[in-house]
């Protein structure tokens, strides 16, 4: 059996594994790990929650020990997809580099860019950052990356998949030819791979199990829904979830509750607390500081239930998960795997529940044609046609944008009358007797040969020519710049010489 010993590390790295307790390192530890020490590239994949953190961490800070970071130029470089797995990766490297005089420092959205400035301009030996925020600091001139020895790519499908193909390559661009790249994800396509050609020299395939594999410590259960009405779809989902997670009774000691879109993710964690769960949202839109906060809460228990996009679906190490809920099913069947994976990990026990309905059959196709298995079927658990009725009994005013535009005919046609200017109405009951008198009081009219100019300039602004009365017999109205000043009325000529 290989244990950490066999594999070459710095005995300073062994030191700080033991202390965190571990003994053997798994498959892709034990496989990627040699490769990585001897400088080649290196593509990792391996099914999540095997420790494919660590396979490049340990690596790294071994080949790091020797040497010194220089002020705005890191020595080596992490990329994450999301801030979350970033903060994740750092506090991996604090616990092998405890024993080391090595630095590193956090680049994500969120913080200041202020603090960030002052630990790169210290020098840095592990820069570990988000594509975006990365990309920021060397538009203002504050890094510079042509010092990377070793740049690692974690989640690479996902870095490549999300639209981040311009910046990753634009990065590239900006390290030397002579790094070394280390690449790892749960899951690598045939079209993710052959963009990785480009960035890999000859690289060391490391692959412990079939691609888009899920552990079999899950049970998973795929509960097909057909609602009752297509409005009401949104609305019996949620009871279904309910009835689920009661079902699951003390055995679900937390959970994480996974959704398509993150407005979905709002309305849901709302229904859940309106019915007496401990649920919290996580997503993109959120602060930082709340996203950081939620994520704590959950890791030591303060929070049972995580209701998250896929923002929480990537290399989460959040171990003691006990069960997974997808409330829709992932439109990208390689997300199926990396959700579910967050429970069942490290040869714990764990469970995952699917909530289908007939408008996710090509989503469910594709999960199961990945798989090369079909999801077994499990049935609604009790209670949930009466927590379905009384959902259906209420209007989903939650709901996806179920009401139609037509709502305004159903109300009459009538549109909303203009709200009256209550400092307006105000001011008018103020009013006195004698501000009324003066108000309706009649108004002498100008002289005849100052209208007939100010008319004459009226009509010549306008381009209607001259404007005739016709002999009417309303008087007119002063208004607002009809009175003009007798002296500008005046004209001047210059004196004959």
């Amino acid at each position: 059996m290989t244990t950490f010993s066999d594999l070459k590390l710095d005995p300073k790295v062994l030191k700080a594994i033991a202390e965190a307790g571990y003994e053997t390192p798994t498959p892709i530890q034990a496989q990627a790990i040699p490769e990585a020490l001897t400088g080649r590239d290196v593509l990792g994949i391996a099914q999540t929650g095997t420790g494919k953190t660590a396979s490049f961490t340990l690596p790294l800070i071994t080949r790091l020990s020797r040497g010194r970071a220089r002020a705005r130029m890191p020595r080596s470089l992490v990329l994450a997809p999301t801030r979350e797995l970033a903060a994740q990766v750092a506090e991996n490297f604090d616990v092998y580099a405890k024993h080391t005089k090595l630095t590193k420092a956090l680049l994500i959205g969120g913080v200041s860019f202020a603090e960030q400035d002052k630990l790169i301009d210290r020098g840095v030996d592990v820069l570990i950052a988000t594509p975006g925020r990365l990309l920021d600091h060397f538009e203002r001139g504050k890094l510079l990356l042509t010092g990377v020895e070793v740049m690692v790519v974690d989640e690479a499908d996902r870095m490549l998949d999300m639209g981040f193909i311009p910046d990753i390559e634009k990065i590239f661009q900006l390290t030397p030819f002579t790094r070394q790249t280390l690449f790892f994800s749960a899951t690598m396509a045939p079209e993710i791979e052959r963009i990785t050609n480009m960035f890999l020299s000859n690289p060391a395939r490391v692959e412990v199990a079939r691609q888009a594999t899920t552990a079999e410590t899950i049970e998973q259960q795929l509960i097909e829904l057909t609602p009752t009405r297509r409005d009401r779809a949104f609305s019996e989902k949620r009871a279904m979830l309910r009835s689920l997670i009661a079902m699951e009774g003390d055995a679900c000691t937390n959970a994480i509750i996974f959704c398509n879109r993150k407005i979905d993710v709002d309305v849901v964690a709302k229904s859940l607390k309106k019915h007496g769960f401990d649920a919290s949202p996580i997503h993109g839109d959120l602060d930082q500081s709340v996203r950081t906060r939620t994520l704590e809460g959950f890791r030591d228990g303060s929070v049972r239930l995580l209701v998250a996009s896929d923002v929480a679906a990537r290399g989460l190490d959040i171990p003691a998960v006990s069960h997974v809920f997808n409330f829709d099913v992932p439109s990208h069947s390689e997300d199926y795997v990396h959700r579910i994976g967050r429970t069942g990990r490290a040869g714990r026990k764990g469970k995952a529940f699917t909530i289908s309905t007939p408008s996710d059959d090509k989503y469910l196709a594709a999960i199961e044609h990945l798989l090369q298995k079909t999801l077994p079927r499990g049935t609604a658990p009790e209670g949930f046609a009466e927590a379905a009725a009384e959902a259906s009994a209420r209007p989903d005013r939650a709901g996806r944008g179920d009401r139609k535009r037509g709502d305004r005919a159903e109300r009459g046609g009538r549109r909303r009358e203009k709200p009256v200017d209550k400092q307006t109405d105000q001011a008018a009951e103020a009013m006195t007797e004698t501000d009324v008198a003066v108000i309706d009081a009649p108004v002498e009219p100008p002289a005849p040969q100052r209208e007939e100019r100010r008319d004459e300039r009226r009509d010549d602004k306008r381009g209607r020519g001259r404007r005739e009365r016709g002999g009417r017999d309303d008087q007119p109205v002063v208004g607002m710049g009809d009175h003009v000043p007798d002296f500008l009325m005046r004209e001047f000529r210059a004196k004959a010489s």
